[in-house]
């Protein structure tokens, strides 16, 4: 039994068991899930500005080895990942490169961003950054490259023309991540048409669109050409139709349950709709008589053991197996994706440390910091709830060290 101090709880806490991780796991039948991953810095790298990201490549590969061996795919170089908020284009080069070769070696089902980010563009300040001053810059942004020198459309179409090539050989299923040159650069529905035909009409296999709201990227609202969400769905789903046969599905990350199912109803057979709502997971994979969601969820990270056996059980057609391994992690996810959504990689790593995938708890650009130690301490406790803290032992000695370095609490 583990007991552990935390500050404002009176009462010493009792750390329950952690979940069974499943063995012999296989991938799930009844729906397809991607784990968005994230990567583990080198907390010993040179961190001034202008570094590249520097990243323990051991950490982070273990990392997708342990996604795999659950059964999980990957979902590598995107938002979770720090992609465009700290891990710049080389070495999200060598990322996709490194997870393909071990994908490759496992057998393990891989998609990986294709994004602009090489462009000379500027990111989301993940640190200090408000809602208000980033839609400040991406309304700056939306001038003309001729008056102020930022990319424009056709750069933006060679850019994920060059991204597309590398995750193609790295044997990855593409992702299309939304693009903040492109929401800069567009100036109605027809230029997003212009790149995503001519993109999609290049691919060698089908690929994976990506619309990401502007809660996790204030640089991407008014994406598809408009901030009326009913005029961007219908802008989308027209794409879809015109490339049925060269997109395998759309991830959307609205965090609007009900606006997802209306999308979902909507796309063409075969294509799929990967919820990307870490609010309201369960019951979006789960389904209704219309249908159901897959999923490409950044919260499949911290939760991988439950996702896992959740998947299994629901393979098996035990919803109410299915619904008691998820429901008690949804409180961790809504606390983690809470306002301001774009510092949750925060609460990604920070989790992964209190489980051991990692040794320290440092990200890329200083991002543990986004986090104020209260907002920690509800993450440390609603994952032992959930029982996903694999070895309470480690987790209790870890956030005990964590409080006395950061809040001089020593219980």
């Amino acid at each position: 039994m583990t007991l552990i101090r935390l500050p404002g709880v009176r009462e010493p806490v009792r750390m329950r068991d952690p979940l069974p991780v499943p063995t012999g796991a296989t991938a799930p039948v009844s729906r397809v899930a991607y784990a968005a991953a994230h990567v583990v810095a080198d907390p010993l790298a040179d961190r001034s500005a202008g570094a590249p990201a520097a990243l323990d490549w051991d950490a982070t590969l273990a990392f997708r080895a342990h996604l795999w061996s659950l059964g999980l795919g990957v979902a590598d170089a995107m938002d979770t990942a720090q992609r465009g908020m700290g891990l710049d284009w080389a070495s999200t080069r060598e990322l996709i490169r490194r997870s393909g070769a071990d994908a490759r070696s496992v057998g393990g089902r891989l998609a990986c961003g294709a994004g602009t980010d090489q462009l000379d563009f500027p990111s989301v300040d993940d640190g200090a950054s408000t809602r208000a001053r980033n839609e400040r810059g991406a309304q700056r942004l939306r001038r003309p490259r001729r008056e102020n020198g930022f990319p424009s459309v056709d750069d933006v179409l060679h850019a994920y023309e060059e991204q597309v090539a590398v995750v193609t050989d790295a044997g990855a299923t593409v992702v299309l991540m939304a693009s903040r040159a492109l929401a800069a650069a567009a100036r109605g529905p027809d230029d997003y048409h212009k790149v995503y035909d001519a993109v999609l009409g290049g691919l060698r296999a089908p690929a994976i669109l990506h619309w990401l709201g502007p809660m996790f990227d204030p640089a991407l609202a008014g994406y598809w050409g408009s901030t009326d969400l009913d005029a961007a769905t219908d802008v989308v789903v027209e794409l879809i139709e015109s490339h049925a046969d060269v997109v395998d599905g759309i991830k959307i990350s609205l965090l609007d349950a009900d606006r997802e199912i209306a999308l979902r109803r909507r796309l063409p057979a075969g294509v799929r709709c990967y919820t990307g709502d870490d609010f309201d997971y369960p019951a979006l994979i789960a389904g209704d008589a219309a249908g159901h969601s897959d999923a490409l969820l950044g919260i499949f990270d911290p939760i991988a053991t439950a996702a896992a056996s959740a998947l299994r059980a629901l393979d098996s057609g035990d919803r109410t197996a299915y619904d008691g391994i998820l429901a008690p992690t949804v409180p961790l996810a809504r606390k983690c994706f809470e306002a301001p959504t774009y510092h949750y990689k925060t609460g990604i790593v920070f989790l992964a440390w209190l489980a051991g995938h990692q040794d320290h708890f440092t990200m890329i650009g200083a991002a543990q910091s986004a986090r104020s130690v209260p907002h920690l301490v509800d993450l440390f406790r609603l994952a032992d709830a959930a029982g996903l803290l694999p070895d309470p032992d480690l987790a209790a000695e870890r956030m005990r060290r964590l409080l006395v370095v950061s809040a001089g609490f020593d219980g």
